[in-house]
């Protein structure tokens, strides 16, 4: 496997699983002891027995799949059943459930919250082609708003399946990209397919998004996230990155992923402090973020009821039109078919009746996800022992499987898609 597909390929992944140890458990959900770690609020579960089947499912995850630390959230509209982390942040630290770490691309929800709202308000269209505000910037008089919030405008992705980005990006974890630089590896090239004729996961799109929300507002893309969303939803665990730093207190991640680009043979031990490299690659300016559970939690429910939106944007944020309209195509890596398993819509993922984000990357991957039916909200983040990764350094995404057995243990007739084993 390429270095450029085994780095990236777990953001849009439809599933897989994780694993580690209980050591270091923090519990919201009944009433911790007095000695209870900071960060651990004293609340009780309204459904004890169902706090339990669920922290069995993590306890299982950890030992089975070598996770080093979970952080789980999960209410029933509005209902605390749990809130707790278990395992470590670092060796003799323990996780707690006040701890940030990366958000990634639940980011991409809130941007394109951001351009929604500006069609509510009239100052765009979805249709509106992008070349209205980023002429210089090739094929974007073919390519509109709307196409590049749902991932239908063919521009190749600038991440999976470029060996030459990879490299860069494991050659220099720390380096801060800018927009330019990232467009450069990707709107150089020929358009996949005409626009709006498939789908391929691109970062490329919300890099050129943000680009575009700024011309359009006269704002930046940080100040438009924060006024128009972080703000109003009172998410104030959820900061923008100006750099690598991470708000105390941290969730240390660690990886292998640089084994095979280093060289270094399966025999040897190798495990690295990802923590502090830099995100610049993954979003927008802007939109790189850092994050707790109780904001994935509150994000999961916020996006998944259109609260900042109209009925008609929210239901164009979470439609599955895509469905039967897209394929696998030779040369895009990440053109897919959508499924009931895993439907992309513009900026929220739609897997069965369930509404998510997923990220995963640097050695960390999290879900936060929403039942509308049942309103049940989850939120989870993980990070990995050395044991998870394989001989090239490679790991799935962890919380994407966890998400999938706790959403199938509290609302057993809504149960997420579960992948092909």
């Amino acid at each position: 496997m390429s270095s450029g597909r085994k780095i990236f390929a777990l953001i849009c992944a439809f599933g897989v699983v994780s694993a580690c140890s209980s050591s270091g458990s923090q519990d919201t959900a009944q009433t911790p002891p007095a000695s209870a770690a900071p960060g651990t609020d004293v609340t009780e579960s309204a459904d004890p027995a169902q706090a339990d089947a669920i922290m069995r499912i993590v306890d299982e995850a950890m030992t089975e799949r070598h996770l080093r630390a979970v952080i789980v959230r999960v209410t029933v509209d509005g209902e605390e059943i749990v809130t707790r982390a278990v395992g470590e942040s670092m060796t003799g630290v323990p996780a707690t459930t006040d701890m940030h770490f990366r958000n990634g691309a639940v980011a991409i929800s809130y941007v394109s919250t951001v351009l929604l709202q500006l069609v509510d308000e009239g100052t765009v269209t979805l249709d509106d082609t992008v070349s209205r505000w980023l002429p210089d910037i090739p094929h974007t008089d073919r390519v509109t708003l709307g196409q590049l919030a749902q991932m239908t405008s063919g521009y190749p992705d600038n991440v999976i399946g470029n060996d030459e980005f990879a490299d860069a990006i494991y050659a220099d974890p720390f380096r801060s990209w800018t927009p330019e630089e990232l467009l450069a590896y990707a709107t150089s090239k020929p358009l996949l397919y005409e626009p709006g004729t498939n789908w391929n996961y691109a970062h490329t799109n919300y890099v050129i998004l943000g680009l575009a929300l700024e011309k359009i507002t006269g704002e930046t893309v940080e100040t438009l996230v924060q006024e128009r969303v972080l703000e109003p939803l009172g998410l104030d665990g959820t900061h923008a990155a100006q750099t690598a730093t991470i708000p105390e207190p941290v969730l240390h991640a660690f990886s292998s992923e640089r084994r095979e680009f280093l060289g270094v043979p399966p025999a040897t031990p190798f495990y690295e402090d990802s923590s502090f490299w830099n995100p610049s690659w993954t979003i927008t300016h802007g939109a790189v973020q850092t994050s707790n559970i109780y904001d994935l939690h509150d994000t999961a429910i916020a996006v998944g009821t259109g609260e900042l939106l109209s009925p008609e944007s929210h239901r164009a944020m979470v439609s599955t039109e895509l469905r039967g309209r897209t394929h696998a195509q030779p040369g895009c890596p990440t053109c897919a078919e959508q499924s009931e398993g895993y439907t992309y819509g513009l900026g929220v993922v739609i897997s069965g009746d369930w509404l998510l984000q997923n990220p995963l990357f640097a050695g960390y991957s999290a879900v936060e996800a929403y039942l509308p039916d049942q309103k049940v909200a989850i939120a989870v983040a993980v990070t990995y022992g050395p044991e998870a990764f394989d001989d090239t350094g490679a790991y799935p995404n962890q919380a994407e499987m966890l998400f999938r057995e706790i959403g199938a243990q509290v609302a057993p007739d809504h149960a997420p898609p579960m992948p092909a084993r």
